[in-house]
C-alpha cells in the first residue's frame, strides 16, 4: 500500500473540490492501493496541521467540516475548537510546510498540492523538491515566474506534476510530454485555453453583442468577478508559457505578444468595475463585431488562441477555419491542436472541458495518483 502524505495550500473552489474528491474515491483507492493522508491544509493566512505527520492524518469528517467553513467564508481558525489540529499563521506556516517535509524525508515524502493564486510559494515548492517531496501545481504562477526560479522547480521533472495548469483535467502536458519523449518534435501549438474566452468569441459569433455576451458570463459565474482578468488575456499567456517552456523556448512572461480585448484606459486602475461593465463594455462592441464580419467575409471564424511555433509564441484573436477543431468549438470547452513530425498535416487535437472547479480538482487528483510509484519506493510504503 503506497501512502502518500498531502499537504494543500489552497482552499478556494479547486482546493476544496479536491479535498472531496478525496474522500468521495477512498473505496477506489483502496483497491488501487494508495492512501492518500491529509496531514496539513493552508489558507492565504492560516494553516492546520496533524499533530504527527507520520502516522496520522485529518479524518475526513474533520476534512468535510473544513470545506463547510471556508465555502462560508470563515477562517481557518474555527477548526481550533474541534481540538483536532495545530494553527499556525503568517510566517509560521512556511516554517511548518518545511518542517512537515524535513519530518518526511526519511520516510515517505511529502506531496504539496498548490492550489492556490500565488506567486509566493515557490521558494516553498522547491523546497519541498529538494526534501525528497513531491509538487502537484493547480497554480500556474509558479511555473511562469522568471526563468532563474522556474529552473529550480522543474530541477527534477520526476517529482513535480502541472497537468492542471494548462488545461484542468484535459491531457495536454502529458501529451506533450508523451510526444516530446518518443522523438516527435512538436513545431506548433494552436489553442482556445480560457473557457470563458471561448465561451464569449462562440456566443458573439452567433449574433449576441459582445457587452451583452460579458455580462450574462459573469452572471453565469464563468468570468472572474471583474471580467478584465479574462479578458486581459493574461491567465492564457500564462498557459502559453508554460507549454512554450515545455517546447524548450527559453522566455519569459513579457516576451509573450498578449492582445487584450480592452484598451488600457478602461483597466482596473484606470476605471472602477461598475463603470467598466456599464459604460466600457458597450463601447467594445463595435469593433468585436467589424473583426468577427471580416472573418466570416474570409470563409473563417474568430477565436481568442494562444499560438506557439518556433519563432514567436503570442495570444490573442485570430482568424482560423470554421472546419477546423477550433472553428468548431462551442461554449466553454478548450481545444489544443498540435502539430508534429508526426502529426503535419492533420493535427493530433484534445479537447473537452478545460474550465471549473471540478474538471481541474479531478485532474490535480490525477497528477496526484499519477506519482505514487515515488511513495511505494519509500521505506513506509513496504
Amino acid at each position: 500500500m503506497a501512502s502518500i502524505p498531502l499537504l494543500l495550500m489552497g482552499c478556494g473552489g479547486v482546493g476544496r473540490q479536491l479535498l472531496r474528491h478525496v474522500i468521495s474515491c477512498r473505496p477506489l483507492h483502496s483497491q488501487q492501493g494508495v492512501r492518500l493522508r491529509v496531514v496539513g491544509v493552508c489558507d492565504s493566512k492560516s494553516m492546520v496541521a496533524i499533530s504527527d505527520v507520520l502516522t496520522s492524518e485529518f479524518r475526513d469528517d474533520f476534512l468535510l467540516q473544513l470545506c463547510e467553513i471556508k465555502s462560508n467564508g470563515s477562517s481557518l481558525l474555527d477548526l481550533t475548537k474541534t481540538g483536532e489540529c495545530q494553527v499556525y499563521s503568517g510566517e509560521e506556516i512556511g516554517r511548518k510546510v518545511i518542517d512537515v517535509a524535513t519530518a518526511l524525508r526519511s520516510s515517505s515524502g511529502l506531496a504539496l498540492i498548490d492550489c492556490s493564486a500565488s506567486s509566493e510559494t515557490i521558494g516553498l515548492l522547491s523546497q519541498v523538491i529538494n526534501l525528497d517531496g513531491c509538487v502537484v501545481l493547480a497554480n500556474k504562477k509558479p511555473l511562469t515566474s522568471p526563468l532563474e526560479y522556474y529552473d529550480k522547480l522543474v530541477s527534477q521533472p520526476r517529482r513535480l506534476r502541472h497537468e492542471s495548469t494548462v488545461g484542468a483535467g484535459l491531457p495536454v502536458i502529458a501529451t506533450i510530454n508523451r510526444m516530446l519523449s518518443s522523438g516527435d518534435p512538436i513545431n506548433r501549438i494552436i489553442g482556445s485555453l480560457s473557457g470563458t474566452l471561448g465561451y464569449v468569441m462562440s456566443e458573439v459569433e452567433g449574433g449576441r453583442p459582445f457587452s451583452e455576451v460579458v455580462t450574462s458570463a459573469k452572471k453565469l459565474g464563468f468570468t472572474e468577478p471583474d471580467p478584465r482578468d479574462d479578458l486581459s488575456g493574461m491567465d492564457v499567456a500564462r498557459k502559453a508559457l508554460i507549454l512554450a517552456r515545455l517546447l524548450g523556448h527559453r522566455i519569459e512572461l513579457d516576451s509573450i505578444k498578449v492582445e487584450s480585448l480592452y484598451p488600457e484606459k478602461m483597466g482596473p486602475a484606470n476605471m472602477p468595475l461598475d463603470e467598466f461593465l456599464a459604460k466600457g463594455l458597450p463601447l467594445l462592441d463595435e469593433a468585436i463585431q467589424k473583426r468577427i464580419e471580416s472573418a466570416v467575409s474570409n470563409g473563417n471564424v474568430l477565436r481568442y488562441v494562444c499560438l506557439i511555433e518556433e519563432s514567436r509564441c503570442g495570444v490573442g484573436l485570430q482568424e482560423v477555419s470554421k472546419d477546423s477543431a477550433l472553428g468548431r468549438l462551442q461554449g466553454s470547452d478548450n481545444v489544443v491542436e498540435i502539430y508534429s513530425r508526426c502529426y503535419s498535416k492533420q493535427p493530433l487535437v484534445i479537447q473537452g472541458a478545460g474550465a471549473g472547479n471540478d474538471t481541474t480538482a479531478v485532474g490535480v487528483l490525477a497528477d496526484i495518483l499519477d506519482i505514487q510509484d515515488i511513495f511505494r519506493h519509500s521505506p513506509s510504503a513496504a
